[in-house]
């Protein structure tokens, strides 16, 4: 590592922020472009930086800073130049001379000490002085604060975020109990707060670290779907965290009852928020459970007319579902591809629109709402639009609310939900707040799909409670000689091996066995060929990958190599790099959390703002088309015609997706993907992912690797359980009327 010292002549760029700055800096043998985290840092200041030089492609040669220190100049000249600079509001080159010329080297004493001596300096009243005094105090508070939290291995940006939370009280908290900060601070969890703590001798055994172990391993299983998780296994899994036996949780879990943070049931630990999401959401669809009574006769007549007018014939499962969905408050139709789905979803909406009924759709995803719009021919939305999302970032401490809930519910009679596989326990609990008893709710889905991200398991667990009528269809109207993506998608979810042989119009296997390879012809298939053959452009061909970060062929390698193949560097395109990525215009990017208050509006062909509104979520896909260097801005054109204005600090909220994991295309369907099979990860190497991924292709699949691992996930039929309750929950509660 190379150490060097001088002052910074002057900051080129800066992210208020992180602290992140690109900055000149002069130093005895030479003026070089430093970067690196520098808060409270201002032109002029003299810094000792410990980092090392690198090339980079576009900028050429720079120091990378990894961490800094803030010295004093070492001369009368320095120390001017560091007042001249501007990096204490108030004092100007003028004034700069003036006191230095009369406290010379005594200068940065008086200004941390005697402050209000600089009134002996005409033009500068004590309450100008006590400003500056104060700017100074503040700045060396941050600092110190930082040099604290550095010793613990804290990183300038996360210990920014604990200044602005605590401030002062930073050093009482952590000495305290550092396990506050994985409550207080996102972005800390309870490992980072357990270095720190163990770093301050704090005891192995200690409550705060266990109780605090409790709750970081509960909000872990929440991330992974559960709901709950086995006080036996929480057990475990806490000992794990910690090092240590436990005898025993029952203290911990009734002191974290008692101040209300978790619901112990039986042997079942929920977080509370949980807990009450399952019962109440158990409560309230149970509310919507209503009957319409409508004569079969007349119920027959209504269908036969609906038939006539959209010139179909519905066969036996499909009226079950009509009728069903028609006489019942809640129902559920599910089915795999083909099977007339969005037959049936059509002939409900046509009778309910034929009655008068006002219908919502939606469905979790951008891409699936667009998709119920093709297919239905009528606007589908996104729940979270539907809901009229308001509030923050997921990255934030504010939370987001719905206009539309208990008190201001949804103006319709009917609501369809699509891709209701996808939908988890927050979202879904959210929803139900906004439909009125009377509204008739019918949720459609493909349960062998992948579930939700999020926790819970929502769709299964109504159905597994038999509470509501259920229709499956399974009929496939699209046969063998139609489309072997369906005939093959399900011949993988019965765990059939097919015959790879090619011979097919839309479902094709590459055997490749080395990565390069693979790479190679995705690239060629992406580019070249599959663009003709499925006539759309090379933009809608998805890549699609089981592993996020695990492997070679993960998505973000992919999306490295894509990206330079795909999108390549040119002197037209403006580029930004946001940490180890760069951002390019034209790079095909997906939002990964839901913002609920960023901007986004839609422009006329004259460059008009003609809509606008507030939030993109988790999974919506766009490309790229401004990066503006002088306003640090990039826009992103997304799928529905809606443009966002990212600042250059908020580019955390992208990532490419030129390749893309199973997980986060569903709900979408693309003209044509391309599924990246080779040494995949053991824990992902199952059958529902491979279902998914062929499910989301409508005119070709083509897979490119091993065959082996291809049978191997098809044979693997382990569907990772879910601790989830609602079903538990509706029994119990029908139980009791």
């Amino acid at each position: 590592m190379d150490e060097i010292q001088g002052y910074v002549d002057h900051i080129v760029y800066q992210n208020e922020d992180n602290g992140y700055k690109v900055m000149s800096f002069s130093t005895s043998e030479e003026d070089i472009i430093v970067v690196g985290t520098f808060p409270a840092v201002d032109e002029g200041e003299t810094l000792i930086l410990r980092g090392e030089y690198v090339e980079h492609p576009t900028y050429g040669r720079q120091y990378k800073a990894h961490s800094f220190e803030v010295t004093k100049p070492s001369d009368i000249a320095g120390i001017e130049h560091y007042l001249a600079s501007g990096a204490i509001k108030g004092i100007g080159k003028s004034y700069a001379k003036k006191i230095v010329s009369r406290f010379k080297e005594d200068t940065l004493r008086i200004l941390e000490e005697e402050p209000e001596r600089l009134a002996e300096i005409k033009g500068i009243s004590i309450k100008k002085a006590v400003k500056i005094a104060d700017q100074i105090n503040e700045k060396k508070e941050l600092r110190d604060v930082m040099i604290f939290l550095d010793r613990y291995g804290i990183g300038s940006n996360m210990a920014l975020r604990i200044y602005g939370e605590y401030g002062e009280a930073v050093y009482r908290i952590i000495r305290e109990n550092p396990y506050r900060l994985a409550d207080d601070i996102d972005g800390i969890g309870f490992k980072t707060a357990d270095s720190i703590a163990l770093k301050m001798d704090i005891a192995l055994d200690s409550d705060y670290r266990i109780r605090s172990a409790i709750l970081y391993a509960l909000s872990k299983g929440a991330t992974e779907g559960h709901t709950f998780i086995i006080a036996d296994n929480l057990c475990k899994v806490v000992e794990q965290l910690i090092g240590i036996d436990v005898d025993s949780l029952d203290a911990y879990l009734m002191n974290l009852v008692i101040d209300k943070k978790i619901v112990v049931k039986e042997d079942k630990v929920y977080l509370s928020s949980y807990y009450y999401m399952e019962l109440n959401t158990a409560n309230m669809l149970l509310n919507l459970d209503n009957t319409f009574a409508i004569e079969e006769e007349q119920l027959n007549e209504a269908i036969k007319r609906v038939e006539d007018k959209q010139n179909i014939k519905l066969d036996g499962l499909q009226k079950d579902a009509v009728k069903v969905a028609i006489r019942s408050g809640v129902c559920i139709l599910t089915g795999g591809p083909g099977t007339g789905k969005t037959t049936t979803i059509k002939t409900m909406i046509e009778f309910f629109e034929l009655e008068g009924l006002d219908i919502f759709l939606a469905a979790p995803t951008g891409r699936a709402a667009k998709r119920m719009t093709e297919a239905t021919g009528r606007g589908a939305r996104t729940i979270h639009r539907m809901l009229e999302v308001k509030g923050a970032s997921d990255s934030d401490n504010a939370i987001a609310f719905f206009e539309r809930n208990e008190t201001n519910p949804l103006e319709c009679d009917v609501v369809i939900i699509d891709e209701m596989s996808m939908v988890d326990i927050s979202l879904f609990y959210n929803l139900l707040k906004a439909i009125e008893p009377g509204v008739r709710l019918i949720m459609v889905g493909d349960t062998n799909q992948l579930p939700s991200v999020g926790a819970g398991n929502v769709l299964k667990d109504i159905i597994a409670s038999d509470v509501f009528p259920v229709v499956t269809l399974d009929k496939v109207f699209r046969q063998s000689d139609e489309s072997d993506i369906v005939t093959n998608a399900y011949k993988i979810n019965s765990g059939e091996h097919m015959v790879l042989d090619n011979n097919s119009s839309d479902f094709f296997f590459m055997e490749r066995n080395e990565v390069s390879a693979v790479i190679n012809t995705t690239i060629d298939l992406v580019k070249n060929k599959l663009p003709k053959y499925v006539d759309a452009p090379c933009e809608e061909i998805q890549v699609l990958t089981p592993s996020k970060k695990k492997g070679l062929l993960s998505s973000i390698e992919l999306n490295r190599v894509l990206q330079e193949r795909l999108n390549p560097s040119s002197a037209s395109k403006r580029v930004y790099e946001y940490g180890d990525r760069i951002f390019r215009e034209g790079d095909k990017v997906m939002q990964i959390k839901n913002n609920y208050q960023i901007e986004w509006k839609e422009y006329s062909e004259y460059n008009v703002v003609v809509n606008k509104g507030m939030g993109v979520f988790n999974g919506d896909m766009g490309v790229v088309t401004m990066v503006d260097l002088v306003t640090k801005t990039l826009r992103v054109m997304f799928d529905d015609n809606r443009s966002v204005d990212y600042q250059f600090s908020q580019l955390d909220e992208l990532e490419h997706a030129y390749a893309v994991t199973v997980h986060k295309s569903q709900g979408s369907e693309y003209p044509a993907v391309i599924i990246t099979l080779l040494r995949t990860p053991e824990p992902l190497m199952i059958r529902n992912i491979l279902y998914t991924a062929v499910t989301r292709a409508k005119k070709c699949v083509v897979i490119v690797g091993s065959k082996d691992v291809f049978f191997k996930m098809i044979d693997n039929e382990q569907i990772e359980k879910r601790n989830s309750s609602l079903d538990i929950f509706l029994k119990g509660l029908v139980a009791t009327e």
